[in-house]
């Protein structure tokens, strides 16, 4: 609910602001005087293009400010998914700089204009010709049987398992495609596979072939000086050992002298002990090589398996040819088993079909069940608004299912007496389809929670006893919503709560519209002139009196 509009420097509106009633607001005035300009401010609310040429002073910024009740509109998810502060009073803030530069606040927190459209759709409705176009797409019919039929629940439930097949169906169409592809590389993979498990690689095996190479290749060098070095060690009469025994007599002796001595001696028998090991190990060494001309072959001929391999698919060591041996595998064992998986994701995929198109039935027979009824309470209410002859229809098709279920709905319409009801967006005049709204505003107001309700003008066209039933049902749509209608027919006007007057401020030197809220005598002298013109006589104020009382 609307509860203060505020709007400055826009068009011919230096400052305006009004505070409208919860019920049934009216708003008059001469034609040109501004009413529709209040509504082009509004509209910029709820994110409707902003253009400097509006600009009443092209010096100042333009600011147009809406407050609003928002605690029935069930909106915390949306301003919790926007990152909005949420709060039952929401502001919202529209300013246009000279620069042409446009900003959109919410709760003063910067939003973009998508936001606004969206929040803007929840509050405001206002009836205007675009609205009117949607009024014959069949998106927006379906909406409206779904919001007479109540489905929102059915609907929901519908949804999440739609979205629940889309995702098994994608996923299995996916892997269909990706099983393809995987048997056209089938025997390549299968191939490459035996090659590598040919080898047995396991890690580290390069270096420990490349270190037996280098010893194999090395072999007689190798071995003549371990001989050498054995031999000076160990030979009887010139072998460092042999030197050394009678080095460690000496420091026996010695150790008897002192304590340094014995030290000495301790450390002189760890190395004389280390270089005995040394000899030993050697010796042990040059037993267990071997000058081997077939191992060196068979070593020389592994390496090059392994390093062709690696060239051939671009690899730097043998970690990366298990590595890729394990994708490989894990390949092969997918074709191995790609009927079993595809067959499980079909079963998932149907599964989900099923309970999809079960609860489309659902939907769809709650949709069905409403449809006679809705298009009868339209066609009395038409009649009621002085169509008389008119003729409503709804045509459902079954359709391939999508998110919004397995039905396409149409409405067709006929305001002539034997013509035959078509499409309502090739048969209704603007007229026609201006009450054909205010008649479906008319039945929703009763199965959901509008926004506030904006109707221009909405009375054109009418007048005598059909204003008075336009009137009365506003009057009853107004007890559980807000309406604001702009209207010149005096026997609409005089049914407000609270009526606004709009007028041109001509005391300056550039024309200003302004705004004010009529006190009952006001308000009788603005009826009088609506029904006979600027100076009305006693019998029009008697009759905009029988209105007022009315």
């Amino acid at each position: 609910m609307l509860t203060h509009l505020a709007i400055s420097n826009y068009a011919l509106i230096r400052q305006l602001e009004m505070t409208p009633a919860r019920g049934l607001n009216m708003i008059t005035g001469e034609t040109g005087a501004g009413k529709s300009i209040m509504l082009g401010a509004i509209g910029l609310l709820v994110g409707n293009r902003a253009d400097t040429k509006v600009l009443y002073d092209e010096g100042m910024k333009c600011v147009i400010e809406g407050t609003f009740l928002v605690g029935s509109y069930g909106l915390k998810e949306f301003f919790d998914a926007e990152e909005l502060d949420y709060d039952e009073t929401c502001i919202i803030r529209r300013e246009i700089s000279p620069n042409g530069k446009s900003r959109a606040f919410v709760n003063d927190t910067p939003v973009r204009v998508e936001t606004l459209k969206q929040l803007g759709k929840t509050l405001l409705d206002i009836h205007s010709q675009h609205e009117t176009l949607l009024l014959g797409a069949a998106p927006y019919q379906l909406g409206l049987i779904d919001s007479y039929a109540q489905t929102a629940d059915e609907r929901s439930s519908y949804l999440k398992v739609y979205k629940a097949y889309v995702s098994r169906k994608n996923a299995y169409e996916k892997r269909v495609k990706e099983a393809a592809d995987l048997r056209k590389e089938a025997d390549y993979n299968r191939f490459q596979l035996d090659e590598l498990d040919a080898l047995n690689l396991r890690e580290g095996e390069v270096v420990e072939l490349e270190e037996q190479q280098s010893l194999l290749e090395h072999a007689e060098e190798i071995k003549a000086k371990i001989n050498e070095a054995i031999l000076h060690l160990d030979h009887e009469e010139l072998g460092a050992l042999k030197g050394l025994s009678v080095v460690s007599q000496a420091l026996n002796d010695l150790s008897g002298f002192g304590k340094q001595f014995a030290e000495l001696k301790e450390r002189f028998q760890s190395a004389y002990v280390e270089i005995q090991d040394i000899q030993y190990s050697l010796a042990k060494e040059d037993d267990s090589l071997e000058i081997d001309f077939d191992k060196l072959e068979e070593t020389r001929e592994r390496l090059t398996a392994i390093y062709q391999l690696q060239k051939k698919h671009g690899l730097g060591s043998e970690k990366e040819l298990i590595q890729l041996a394990g994708e490989l595998a894990e390949k092969v064992f997918q074709v191995d088993n790609l009927e079993d998986e595809l067959s499980r994701l079909k079963k998932e995929m149907d599964a989900s079909r099923k309970e999809m198109i079960q609860l489309a039935s659902k939907l769809s027979k709650k949709r069905i069940g409403c449809l006679d009824g809705f298009a009868e309470n339209l066609r009395l209410l038409l009649q009621q608004l002085g169509m008389e002859n008119a003729q409503v229809a709804i045509q459902r098709t079954e359709t391939t299912p999508d998110p919004s279920g397995i039905d396409l709905i149409e409405i067709f319409f006929s305001a002539n007496k034997g013509v035959k009801p078509q499409p309502l967006a090739q048969v209704a005049s603007g007229g026609e389809f201006a009450r054909f709204m205010f008649a479906v505003k008319y039945i929703m107001a009763e199965k959901v929670a509008l926004p506030t309700l904006i109707f221009d003008e909405i009375d054109t066209g009418i007048s005598g006893e059909i204003a008075l039933q336009l009137v009365k049902m506003m009057q009853r749509i107004a007890t559980k919503h807000q309406v604001i209608c702009i209207s010149h027919l005096p026997q609409v006007a005089a049914k407000g709560e609270k009526h606004y007057h709009v007028f041109k401020d001509n005391s300056q030197e550039k024309t200003i519209s302004k705004i004010k809220v009529l006190e009952p005598a006001e308000r009788l002298v603005e009826i009088a002139q609506m029904i006979a013109g600027a100076n009305p006589s006693p019998s029009a104020f008697e009759s905009a009196k029988e209105l007022l009382r009315g």
